[in-house]
């Protein structure tokens, strides 16, 4: 660490990232940031988030669109915070900004994001912010990771980050006593941009949840991060050389664990979750038989979704992983609520132009307890394990006892046999063009994907049409081996 022997705190910096609406860990941060408050006094702790504190998984936040997270950091008393790609792309460019730009108490700092329209950032999105702490005075430039292509539907124009990170450097330098980078970038991006970018402090970490106990200095850069769900706050004592004129950084993360969840963040919290279930109360339809949900083989619900997906992207095929659903409908009324929490993941319909060769390949795949039972992290989902396939618009025949990958017997598109080397319309989900699960689905040709919906409102529009869900019990696989 870049410390000598003098060193003397003039200000702690607390950073988080990552929570993914793990709201009860955000309120016990609002504990340990008041009882640093006490000890230090305000005028020498600055609390700042490095984005992806919001997950529309959970109830709070999906039913005031983001707004219980903007609410506790404010009680918290953060003053600077970045965008993570669950506030970016989750929600729709209007109502992120309805969620920060008149009731955030804090900066939000994210050099890299542009209005599409104007090329400039709204009035609530800052490049970067100068903090004044106990005489330091600290500049912070956001950046978060560029997904260039699902930002531009949601009317975003990303830039390079770190050709962001170098221009805003070369503005602040000379204004600033110490230079942070708030960095949702992942550990990776955060490792270059301490090696090939100069007049970076200190960058603090996001995105890929990686915990550094103790940081990484690269060159004259150190890098912190404090992990994921807001299992710990990572803090950072900051002095200074005035022999030097560089700043010098203690850091650490410290557990949440034994925290108390702070009063006022408890009642936060609860009153958003009495709104939110109030609001997610909405009726969608009403089923007269159930539709049960497996992730191990072909059930109704899953039959619906790929149906949906299919119908969604105006393709040739559906197809889905079962293991999107956690569970299934019972009969009677559907409201939001219920599809929210059997459907939780912000996951996106898209549609793929495929080789028929790659989507046997899955389905051959799909017949194997590897694949089926398989536990998936990350890209967005939020299940337990990879499934099955549902599909729809096919017909697929196969025979267990037959070895592994070598399982079909017959697979047919809308009543013709499926052609490897031709090309289909395959109606999906964006986790698959990540190689996530059945891998060959990302070897599409071109994907087009559909923002900002999710997978459960094309649910929702399933349920909508009878014949629909009278569709999704016919049966698509047959094992003719039994």
């Amino acid at each position: 660490m870049n410390l000598t022997d003098s060193f003397h705190t003039k200000v702690v910096l607390l950073h988080s990232n990552d929570i993914h609406s793990r709201l009860e860990q955000a309120a016990r941060m609002a504990t340990f940031i008041a009882e640093e408050r006490r000890a230090h006094g305000s005028e020498r702790v600055l609390a700042v988030d490095c984005g992806d504190h919001m997950d529309r998984m959970r109830v709070e936040t999906e039913g005031s669109d983001g707004i219980v997270n903007v609410e506790l950091l404010n009680h918290a008393g953060y003053e600077v915070i970045t965008l993570g790609n669950n506030e970016g792309l989750t929600y729709s460019s209007k109502t992120i900004t309805d969620a920060y730009r008149h009731r955030a108490k804090f900066a939000v700092v994210c050099a890299n994001m542009l209005e599409a329209e104007s090329g400039e950032q709204p009035e609530w999105l800052l490049p970067n912010t100068i903090v004044d702490k106990n005489g330091l005075r600290i500049g912070l430039i956001g950046v978060t990771a560029a997904f260039t292509d699902f930002y531009t539907l949601l009317g975003w124009h990303v830039t390079d980050p770190l050709l962001a990170v170098q221009d805003q450097v070369g503005k602040l330098r000379e204004q600033v006593d110490v230079v942070v980078v708030m960095s949702h970038l992942g550990i990776n991006a955060d490792k270059l941009m301490a090696e090939k970018l100069t007049g970076i402090d200190l960058i603090l970490g996001a995105h890929t949840h990686h915990l550094l106990e103790e940081p990484i200095v690269i060159r004259d850069t150190t890098i912190c991060a404090a992990g994921k769900f807001g299992e710990y706050l990572g803090r950072v004592e900051i002095g200074f050389d005035s022999i030097s004129s560089r700043p010098l950084f203690r850091a650490a993360v410290v557990p949440m664990a034994a925290y108390a969840e702070h009063p006022e963040a408890a009642d936060i919290i609860g009153s958003y979750l009495k709104a939110g279930q109030q609001r997610l109360s909405r009726v969608i339809a009403r089923l007269d038989t159930p539709l049960p949900a497996r992730a191990e083989r072909e059930s109704p619900l899953g039959n619906l979704l790929a149906a949906g997906l299919r119908r969604w992207t105006d393709a040739e095929i559906g197809m889905v992983n079962t293991g999107q659903l956690l569970g299934g409908l019972a009969q009677g009324d559907v409201t939001a609520g219920e599809l929210h929490a059997l459907c939780p993941s912000p996951i996106n319909p898209c549609l793929m132009t495929i080789a028929g060769t790659e989507i046997r390949t899955a389905l051959e795949q799909a017949l194997l307890p590897e694949f089926i039972l398989k536990p998936i992290k990350g890209y967005g989902f939020r299940g337990e394990v990879l499934g099955t396939l549902a599909v729809d618009g096919l017909a697929v025949a196969y025979d267990s006892a037959k070895p592994p990958m070598e399982r079909l017997l017959y697979v047919s598109v809308n009543g013709e046999p499926l052609e490897d080397e031709r090309l289909y319309k395959l109606g999906t989900i964006d986790m698959f063009s990540f190689k996530a699960g059945y891998e060959s689905l990302a070897n599409a040709v071109q994907t087009t994907y559909s923002l900002p919906e999710f997978i459960r409102d094309v649910i929702e529009a399933q349920l909508q049409d009878p014949s629909a869900v009278s569709e999704c019990r016919r049966q698509r696989w047959e094992n003719r081996g039994l």
